[in-house]
């Protein structure tokens, strides 16, 4: 399917760009490209394919919560510039 000018300033327009007239003929032929492409596309038979979301089959990847232990806060608060009854003393951020 080929694009005219006409269509291509007007799919322009649509999308809200900008396009020099120096522009159009490639764009005319790229957007024609793409449509014969998905022609192409829609003469794939595909009646024996099941609708799905995505192309490969999804499986949670996460493992089951486990309570652990902690590390000793004296531990974490050993490495702490300042600290303050058990917790980071850090500069005030918002006045």
């Amino acid at each position: 399917m080929k694009l005219s000018r006409e269509e291509v300033q007007h799919i322009a327009l649509l999308a809200r760009l900008g396009v020099d007239e120096s522009d159009l003929e490639k764009f005319s032929v790229q957007l024609s490209n793409i449509l014969e492409n998905f022609d192409i596309l829609q003469q794939v038979d595909t009646t024996d394919v099941p609708p799905t979301s995505h192309p490969v089959a999804l499986s949670n990847v996460l493992r089951e919560d486990e309570v652990t232990p902690s590390f000793a806060p004296a531990d974490i608060l050993a490495n702490a510039p300042q600290e303050e009854e058990g917790c980071f003393r850090v500069r005030a951020v918002l006045e």
